[in-house]
């Protein structure tokens, strides 16, 4: 018998064939025949442990924190804890403030009634280091007109501990009280009531994307029964998530900002991964394969596909894990958590409901309903193809017009991306404070007045921790030394506890300009520099941003590292190339820079902010863009996986570069495009938020996703495919023979021989006009 030469083409037989017809290596074989076998069962299942979920998630929001910004092994953070069990009094988180109007603070009918509340708020259960300025007589606990007056206190324990203390005592103390008005605010405060808008805002972000998106999949599909199948798995996804986050909040701090991020990827990759199973399951109908083939070939080909995207999101996300803030480490546990569940829902839920529907996925079918005449069975069956990819030739048309000018339209798309991320070179580094919060918050008011109403800065002081033995003289000569350092506006102290080896006090010190200015951080420095006869630790604002700032870049590279080099050996085992990994890469994080860029521009410098709704403060908190480097990265390697891995197919078959970059293109371009922009109204909505960090990373995620699809996708790739042409495909001789033994493709069907190296005439011609 002779030898086969060339491998048969993909149309005359099955695309999940290996050479001469041996079953390709797909991982999951018995997975995929026990799902299209037995799809009631599948259903069942999935429908009682959704319900689990339903039962194990609820109430997580109630469990979540709102901090978790800071480092917890920084001196700051030790100084912080140190202050809380010593002087508790120092670290109020609790205010009152007292507005007694025309009469006064020291009226005495006024004056009376404040030490009443004093009194009260002294004796109640949790509350500790009370004081006031009517038992102090401290001018910085009094107004600068003589009207307010402030009763600090610190509520001990947990933070969530400390909210239920909070919202046990506030009706006893809010509003009108004899002769004052009293109102709320103070860390706790700020923070106890940014998690009760957060949560508020996502059931409306909910209400808000779930019918958009239901209109949008119909627009895509047609067909309102395949519409419903995406959305289906996306609320599997996240009520898995829920659940998981509700189990991880009994070991460790989670966040509650990462619930917006649960919604927006649940809803975003869960439609992603629908789109393209159900896209490829419509195709398969069309060539003329029954539903249980149909499906079979869909896992074996997109399914590939939608695992290999879950994992280079997965990888993207869990780089957040190296940063010891439980603020990025809770979007990790959610990201990787509700990606997973995406794509697990993916790949078992919607192929067993593929299977029981058939073909009536395209049942009520809104197009049809305007068309004149009901098309012919087989019609209908090729036009449901057709819908999925209305603009197919269009794309493809496009391709060949990027790839002609190709020197063109590299050069200046990649010089536009570069001008829109300018404005990051001008970022500002802070920290979150209670002006996240919308203008008519309580405990936004309450720190409005402090700020404009009161002497000096009252959350701009930095305070220092002074453990061990020393004389009142050495207390007294470290103190003038403090206070002649530069930069340094007043010292008050020391307060002093214990005695010998047990003794501890702290210094209040006041710097000039802002709380976190570059002049209050340059102060830490100083602090800590300063000599002196006892052990001491620095904190206060402007000492946890430095400290956060540090534990961030010294973690940095490793996070970049780990997403970089996972992502390039992904997109190897992909694509069996090391110049498209580069390529992927660089592009990826093009398509960032106007993300980064609009970042600065909106919400550091305060353009549009009255259109959007926020108040800019001139910086950016320090985290937020770590976080939404790691989403968008995430994200834009997701439709970059989709187009890499129809345009790979395509050259396998066919061994015609552009050719398979216009078929890429042609096949994935609508279909991208329609989940990014889903992907969007899911972002914009979480982007309705009144938090300034929610608005933020849900408008900057939407900018960069619009941006990659519609920007990098039709321009940047095609062009610089075709710059590099055929080395696109190039890989040494040991990397390529490790590919061809455990590279995955998602069409099964190894490349040509020479389809990576030898000379161009060698190449066979494309197998025939496709796409």
């Amino acid at each position: 018998m002779s030898e086969v030469k060339n491998p048969a083409p993909a149309r005359d037989r099955d695309p999940g064939d290996g050479p001469a017809g041996r079953p390709a290596r797909a991982p999951g074989g018995g997975w995929t025949r026990f799902v299209t076998a037995r799809p009631r069962l599948t259903l069942l299942v999935a429908l009682v442990l959704t319900a689990l979920a339903v039962f194990a998630g609820g109430g997580v929001g109630d469990r979540m924190g709102s901090g978790g910004w800071e480092d917890p092994s920084a001196e700051s953070t030790y100084a912080t804890e140190a202050l809380e069990r010593e002087f508790p009094g120092s670290q109020p988180n609790l205010l009152l403030l007292v507005d007694a109007g025309k009469a006064g603070v020291d009226d005495p009918a006024v004056a009376a009634e404040a030490r009443r509340l004093t009194e009260r708020l002294t004796a109640e259960p949790g509350v500790e280091g009370v004081g006031s300025y009517w038992t102090t007589g401290s001018p910085a606990l009094r107004s600068e007109d003589g009207t307010q007056a402030v009763v600090a206190a610190r509520i001990a324990g947990e933070e969530k501990a400390a909210g239920e203390v909070l919202d046990r005592i506030a009706p006893s103390y809010q509003g009108t009280r004899g002769p004052v008005e009293v109102t709320l605010g103070g860390g706790l405060a700020v923070r106890h009531e940014m998690q009760t808008i957060i949560q508020e805002d996502l059931l409306r972000a909910e209400l808000i994307a779930l019918p958009l998106t239901l209109v949008l999949l119909v627009m895509v599909f047609g067909s309102a029964v395949a519409a419903l199948l995406p959305l289906g798995v996306g609320i599997v996804a996240i009520l898995g998530t829920n659940a998981v986050l509700r189990g991880i909040t009994e070991f460790t701090d989670v966040s509650v900002f990462a619930q917006n991020l649960t919604t927006a990827l649940g809803l975003g990759l869960a439609i992603d991964y629908a789109l393209f199973v159900v896209r490829r399951y419509r195709e398969e109908l069309a060539a003329g394969a029954d539903p249980g083939a149909a499906v079979r070939t869909t896992l074996r080909t997109a399914g590939r596909t939608v695992l290999f995207s879950a994992l280079t999101v997965a990888v993207s996300l869990a780089a957040m894990l190296v940063f010891p803030q439980y603020f990025l480490r809770s979007f990790a546990y959610a990201g990787i958590a509700v990606v997973l569940l995406a794509a697990a829902a993916a790949l078992t839920l919607l192929p067993a409901a593929l299977v029981l529907l058939g073909h009536r996925v395209d049942a009520l079918d809104l197009r049809r309903l305007l068309r004149r005449r009901a098309a012919a069975k087989d019609a209908a069956a090729k036009d449901a193809a057709a819908k999925d990819a209305p603009t197919g030739a269009g794309w493809s048309r496009a391709a060949g017009l990027v790839m002609r000018r190709a020197p063109v339209f590299a050069v200046l798309t990649t010089a536009g991306l570069v001008l829109l991320g300018l404005p990051f070179l001008g970022v500002e580094f802070g920290t979150a404070d209670d002006r996240q919060l919308p203008a008519t918050a309580t405990s936004r008011i309450v720190q409005e007045e402090l700020r404009e109403g009161f002497p000096g800065d009252p959350g701009g002081s930095l305070t220092v921790l002074a453990q061990g033995p020393a004389t009142p003289a050495e207390y007294g000569a470290y103190r003038e030394r403090i206070a002649a350092l530069d930069g340094i506006v007043r010292v008050d102290g020391p307060v002093v506890s214990g005695t010998g080896a047990d003794a501890h006090a702290y210094y209040s010190v006041v710097p000039e300009g802002p709380a976190v200015g570059s002049g209050a951080q340059r102060a830490v420095g100083a602090l800590r520099a300063a000599d002196a006869p006892f052990d001491t630790s620095v904190t206060g604002q402007a000492a946890v941003l430095v400290d956060s700032k540090d534990a961030i870049g010294e973690r940095l590279p490793w996070a970049a590292g780990i997403i970089v080099l996972v992502t390039l050996l992904l997109v190897f085992l992909l694509t069996g190339s090391v110049v498209i990994p580069v390529q992927a890469v660089v592009l990826n994080a093009l398509s960032l820079t106007a993300m980064f860029g609009a970042v600065v521009w909106v919400f550091q410098d305060g353009h549009l902010s009255g259109l959007l709704g926020f108040t800019a403060t001139g910086d950016i908190e320090t985290t937020l863009p770590v976080l939404m480097f790691c989403v968008a990265f995430g994200l834009s390697m997701d439709y970059g996986v989709f187009l890499l891995s129809r345009i790979k197919e395509e050259y396998d078959t066919t061994g015609d570069h552009e050719g398979a970059v216009r078929f890429g293109l042609a096949r994935t371009g609508g279909l991208i495009t329609a989940a990014a922009v889903i992907l969007a109204v899911v972002m914009v909505a979480i982007g309705t938020s009144r938090v300034t960090n929610t608005k933020m990373l849900g408008l900057g995620v939407a900018l960069a996703v619009l941006m990659d699809a519609m920007v990098v996708r039709s321009l940047l790739v095609p062009s610089v495919m075709k710059l590099t042409g055929r080395l696109t495909w190039w890989a040494p001789g040991p990397l390529r023979r490790f590919h061809d033994r455990l590279g995955i493709s998602e069409s099964g069907t190894p490349a040509p021989p020479d389809a990576t190296a030898g000379d161009p005439e060698e190449i066979r011609e494309p197998v025939g006009a496709r796409g």
